[in-house]
């Protein structure tokens, strides 16, 4: 429905999750009742997740200038915007240690494939993908070998690749129109029909030799397993959980990329019809409140548009003008 929406509704979700990750959920609940916080202050705070979230943006950018979209014209483009990143003032919004760690040796020169935390899977691999999802004219296993390769730049795990490339798709996929209530079978059967797919032509041989796999394939199916287990079962957990219930308890808590994902499209499936109570409920979680409320964010701006956002958030959000640059030129 709208790219724009779809960029600004994980700012949004940024936004609300930053007072309340690291907080407990009955203190958030104390604090801002039961559905979560639903208000935006003027000069609204984003976090990492939406600062890496325009890196990514920009090196597409970049890459695209000479399609097609290729791994050696992506990957220049990512190191230098995510070392930028790591090096900015601005990034002083408690940023994630795998995240640092690989940038800190990124800086020094370090290919990435060694810079890589090679056994960490947390959600900086996938909070920040869902601009690959929102360019246009990429193919999908182009969205998907890119959506991989700027999460391997950090998080070397395959589950984090895995998730990543989700992210990236589910967002695609809901924008091209698929229902919220087809969204979690979809991605498990992308889990299933992927599950010995190692993108070679994105990722090279040294990533996943870094592992005790033995061998590609078996190294990738370890991250589709993982996510396929956490999206098991999502749609009975609506009923039986409910919106009144920490979301953390259908997916995770979202500090690992397969348990930001599941508990991001619990939340929309919660309420397919309400952007703003999706991302309440993920930023009033016992978990990683800013980064499920973003991948909620981005998920539902992409099935409702601009309309399923109040107004004047627009014009409340940081990084707004960046925001708007970008969707006006991927519209």
């Amino acid at each position: 429905m709208s790219v724009k929406a779809s960029l600004f509704g994980l700012a949004f979700g940024d936004a609300l999750g930053k007072p309340t990750e690291f907080r407990s959920y009955d203190e958030i609940v104390a604090t801002f009742g039961p559905r979560g916080p639903r208000d935006l202050p003027p000069g609204a705070l984003v976090t990492d997740d939406t600062q890496m979230a325009l890196a990514v943006a920009g090196a597409l950018e970049l890459a695209l200038t000479t399609p097609p979209l290729t791994a050696d014209r992506l990957e220049p483009h990512l190191n230098r915007l995510f070392v930028e990143w790591a090096r900015s003032p601005e990034n002083n919004r408690a940023p994630g240690n795998t995240c640092m760690a690989a940038c800190g040796a990124l800086s020094r020169g370090v290919p990435w494939w060694e810079a890589t935390v090679a056994g960490s899977k947390g959600c900086g691999a996938n909070m920040r993908v869902t601009p690959m999802g929102l360019v246009p004219g990429l193919t999908e296993d182009e969205r998907a070998g890119a959506a991989q390769l700027q999460a391997a730049l950090t998080h070397g795990h395959p589950t984090g690749l895995a998730a990543s490339e989700l992210t990236a798709l589910a967002v695609r996929w809901l924008l091209d129109g698929l229902p919220v209530a087809e969204l979690p079978a979809a991605l498990r059967e992308r889990c299933s029909t992927q599950r010995e797919v190692y993108r070679g032509d994105w990722l090279g041989d040294q990533l996943w030799r870094r592992s005790p796999a033995g061998s590609p394939e078996r190294f990738i199916a370890t991250g589709w397993d993982e996510c396929a287990d956490a999206l098991a079962g999502l749609e009975d957990k609506v009923r039986w959980i409910g919106p009144d219930a920490d979301p953390c308890l259908a997916g995770g808590a979202g500090w690992v990329a397969e348990e930001a994902l599941a508990t991001a499209v619990y939340c929309v499936l919660l309420f397919p019809d309400s952007p703003v109570d999706a991302i309440a409920r993920g930023a009033a979680s016992s978990g990683d409140s800013d980064s499920i409320a973003c991948l909620a964010g981005a998920f539902a701006g992409a099935v409702h548009g601009e309309p399923g956002w109040p107004a004047p958030w627009f014009g409340l959000i940081e990084y707004r003008d960046e925001l708007s640059r970008i969707a006006a030129a991927w519209s």
